[in-house]
């Protein structure tokens, strides 16, 4: 099968490389030349990603059959749209139905409006002012957010990133004055307890769940430091994390279930990778955004223990008819090695040098990410440079294959958090939730 397949980081190699395992033809679409997605590639094109008519033009060069798209953007401006118009299948989302991430007051609307458990207390506003009114009415904690796409980075929370309501207020104007996701801003109830991420396929009408797996946001050990798009994630290999139950799980699922059914209702069904980003709270899962399309790093940790063919989940989810998948149970660890000052302000056009038989060798694989091929040399980019996933039959090996892999990636620019998947800090979700349950 001829596959499109477009975006050039961390997240697309993971898919592409699936899709490779699966037999598919690949034709690849990225604004960066990543080389592991070249070495997939019957053939790719590097434009934008959100240059709608380059990318369509291309698909139907090289007779795609089927596309699958990575990033948020394309699908913001309606890329799977124009592709099917131009009859070619999508396993991603129309842009009616990428709103579920690209407009964070159509989900928390959605969710109102269908009555679906799991949401959080809200107001969304156009303006500082109203914002500012309400900010003062409110006795407990809140979440800022752009209403709109930020790559992940555009979240701050009062404790934690915002000590006092002159921050809180500068950060509203800062997103105002900036244009920050273009849309205005949310502010939402601030929820406590375990963040988790529940991944699920779906074609419209029928999910299917992926492992659970737990990012880490925060560019320092010890979950300090500047948000960022994700330094890195574990997963287990009972596909639960250690301190969430299966009732739990189910709980998110099921919310999920009714995010679908309830867009169906809306006129704009789902279809393609949908990433449920839940707080367990002392209360069961709440809702902390969606996002249409996988969570990068977790594509990395649950696409490299997929076991049903990656291009069949494509095809099943385009086609209107998906059924069970099938995933190892094995437990994963990624870490990202990412460009020194990322976070803040990253190093880049600098040298790195990755070793993929050592890594391999390892027992672990390797995705590219933002990275670029200069004159033959692999240099560092703004943003997460290589993911680095171990997978072995316990969290605590798959760190440990982590860790060795990591060795083989090579630069004076480079840093990484060495603590995600060690026993000491799963220990601590363990027994931050259970303080939170009051156990």
């Amino acid at each position: 099968m001829r596959i499109l397949a477009v975006g050039g980081g961390g997240r697309e190699h993971a898919a592409v490389e699936a899709l490779h395992r699966s037999g598919a033809e690949i034709y690849a679409v990225m604004k960066n030349a990543n080389p592991g997605i070249i070495a997939r590639s019957a053939k790719y094109r590097l434009c934008s990603e959100t240059d709608v008519d380059k990318v369509v033009e291309f698909a139907k060069e090289c007779g795609a059959e089927l596309a699958f798209i990575g990033p948020e953007a394309p699908l913001g401006v309606g890329l799977v749209d124009a592709l099917q118009a131009a009859g070619i299948k999508c396993a991603s989302p129309t842009q009616a139905a990428a709103r579920i991430e690209t407009s964070k007051s159509f989900m928390r609307g959605l969710v109102e409006k269908h009555k679906i458990p799991g949401n959080l207390g809200y107001a969304s506003f156009d303006n500082a002012e109203d914002c500012e009114a309400y900010l003062k009415t409110l006795k407990t904690q809140i979440v800022v957010k752009p209403v709109g796409l930020t790559g992940g980075k555009g979240v701050k929370v009062q404790g934690e990133h915002l000590n006092s309501f002159e921050e809180t207020m500068d950060y509203v104007h800062e997103i105002f004055d900036a244009n920050i996701g273009g849309a205005g801003v949310i502010i939402e109830e601030k929820a406590v307890g375990e963040e988790f991420t529940q991944m699920v396929f779906c074609d419209g009408k029928n999910v299917v769940p992926l492992p659970l797996v737990q990012d880490h946001k925060r560019a320092y050990e010890g979950d300090v430091g500047p948000n960022t798009g994700g330094m890195g994630s574990y997963s287990d290999a009972n596909h639960l994390l250690p301190f969430i139950t299966s009732e739990e799980r189910e709980q998110a699922i099921d919310i999920i279930r009714k995010v679908i059914s309830a867009m169906a209702e809306e006129g704009c069904p789902y279809v393609g990778t949908l990433y449920g980003q839940f707080m367990l709270t002392k209360d069961g899962p709440k809702i902390i955004e969606f996002n249409a399309r996988f969570g990068d790093p977790e594509a990395m940790n649950v696409l490299s223990i997929l076991k049903t063919p990656f291009a069949d989940v494509c095809s099943m989810m385009a086609n209107g008819c998906l059924k069970d998948v099938e995933f190892e149970h094995q437990a994963t660890v990624c870490k990202y090695v990412v460009p020194k000052g990322y976070g803040v302000k990253s190093e880049t056009g600098k040298d790195i040098s990755v070793d993929e038989d050592a890594i391999r060798k390892a027992g672990a694989v390797v995705y590219y990410a933002n990275v670029d091929e200069k004159d033959g040399r692999l240099v560092t980019m703004s943003s997460r440079s290589v993911g680095v996933v171990g997978i072995a039959d316990s969290i605590e090996e798959a760190e440990r294959r982590c860790e060795d892999a990591l060795t083989h990636v090579k630069s004076n620019w480079i840093f990484v958090r060495h603590d995600i998947g060690k026993r000491e800090l799963v220990e601590k979700r363990v027994a931050h939730m259970k303080q939170i349950r009051g156990q």
